[in-house]
């Protein structure tokens, strides 16, 4: 079949006889990427198991530029027959489902509470957080990198952000778990659980909006108030949804990612040899660890109208998956892509779902302070791979990998070697 639109005349991604892959199965996020390499190989799109993927960084970069391929509504959740009812309100109203001059509006005014002063009122916050967690296990010389330190690590950031009590770190943290499940493939099952946690969360910054208009404070809430652009400002529920938003976005992604950026280094002693002696590369390694083995790995796009894009038509309604792990290792961009190496420079990755937060607090992160001997490369390392120990730790058909390994570190040093993560 051949669609036309305007003057063009092109086939439709359904019928131009394009790879299929099925990377649902996979064991290991190299065996799917081995799959995703065989099909870029004869097409830079691929039939998947929910619909077009995207495979190149070119195709992946413009299509997240382009208006015609929007987020959505309700994210995951239409592709699971939801389409209405609470849970649906709730995902469809945040500030992730949002597209247009709605999405422009909320950015512009919540940027003005992101300023140089409040990241920096946070440097000394995350270094004694992280520290702290180190220290702990600092006697054995060992320690579990997901259970001790890449769970715990970022809500405790969050609540000094946010200006709630540290105590209450494990109450957000348990929040999050269940209402990240929104934004997940079995979100029918876990409704109940998650609007449970979702109207806890609610009441919880309702009271402290409640108590922050009254007394305004240097934290994220207090800014968020203030935030004014011409006369607007943020209504109730965006406060609500945007303090929550912040949450979810930055506490899942991050203690992944530093878990599984943790994996990499250990599965690549060379590179983290080369960190120890280097702290200056401390950001190139963020990014090049994020490149390589990103916990969240595409987003979903819809096609408003007939696209065209690089010789194929997308239908509109077309639900197309924009695969970033796919196109972080496109050897069109990236030399000999399945390599690690914390020296690579050239294109930034591609990153998606809460990357901002991970690289917006990595300037703040002191290392190249940091004494060498607490940054020794570990003499014996043991990787495991722990499902149940991690929230999250799946390979998802539709989102690519998520891998949240657990971590046993060992190290002759007289520190874990997973102190080199404070200094991101």
């Amino acid at each position: 079949m051949t669609v036309t639109v305007g003057r063009s005349s092109c086939p439709s991604v359904f019928d131009a006889g394009l790879p299929t892959i099925d990377y649902e199965h996979a064991q290991h996020p190299a065996e799917a990427h081995a799959i995703i390499s065989q099909a870029r190989e004869k097409a830079p799109i691929a039939i998947g198991p929910y619909g077009p993927e995207l495979l190149t960084y070119d195709l992946v970069r413009t299509v997240l530029r382009d208006p015609r391929f929007r987020v959505p509504q309700g994210m995951f959740l239409a592709a699971q027959g939801i389409t209405s009812g609470p849970l649906w309100d709730r995902v469809a109203a945040n500030i992730l489902s949002l597209n247009g001059d709605e999405h422009h509006r909320l950015r512009r005014l919540v940027c003005k509470a992101f300023t140089p002063k409040a990241t920096a009122r946070l440097r000394t916050t995350i270094i004694d957080i992280i520290t702290g967690l180190v220290d702990r296990h600092s006697a054995r010389g060992r320690c579990d990198v997901v259970t001790d330190i890449a769970r715990q690590y970022p809500i405790p950031v969050i609540c000094a952000l946010l200006g709630a009590p540290p105590e209450d770190w494990e109450l957000f943290s348990s929040w999050t778990d269940d209402i990240l499940e929104a934004f997940g493939w079995n979100a029918a099952s876990q409704t109940p659980a998650i609007l449970t946690a979702w109207n806890a969360l609610d009441a919880y910054i309702d009271d402290m909006l409640a108590r922050r208009r009254h007394t305004l404070t240097d934290d994220l809430i207090s800014e968020l108030i203030r935030a004014e652009d011409d006369g607007d400002r943020l209504s109730a529920d965006e406060l609500r949804m945007m303090a929550g938003g912040l949450l979810l976005a930055g506490t899942d992604t991050t203690r992944n990612q530093v878990a599984a950026s943790v994996h990499v280094l250990c599965e690549h002693p060379e590179q983290w040899r080369l960190l120890k002696e280097h702290p200056e590369l401390a950001m190139r390694a963020v990014e090049e660890t994020m490149r390589h083995s990103p916990i969240a790995c595409g987003t979903l796009r819809l096609v408003i109208d007939d696209a065209e894009l690089d010789g194929y038509i997308f239908p509109a309604g077309t639900t197309v998956l924009v695969n970033t792990a796919a196109a972080n290792r496109d050897p069109a961009v990236y030399h000999d892509p399945d390599r690690v190496d914390i020296t690579r420079e050239g294109a930034p990755a591609i990153l998606t779902f809460g990357g901002g937060c991970i690289t917006a607090w990595a300037p703040t992160w002191p290392g190249a302070r940091l004494p060498k001997r607490s940054m020794s490369l570990p003499t014996g390392c043991g990787i495991r791979a722990s499902p149940d120990r991690c929230h999250g730790s799946r390979w998802s058909a539709s989102a690519g990998p998520r891998a949240c390994p657990s971590s046993s570190i060992v190290t002759d040093s007289h520190r874990p070697a997973v102190r080199v993560w404070s200094e991101w």
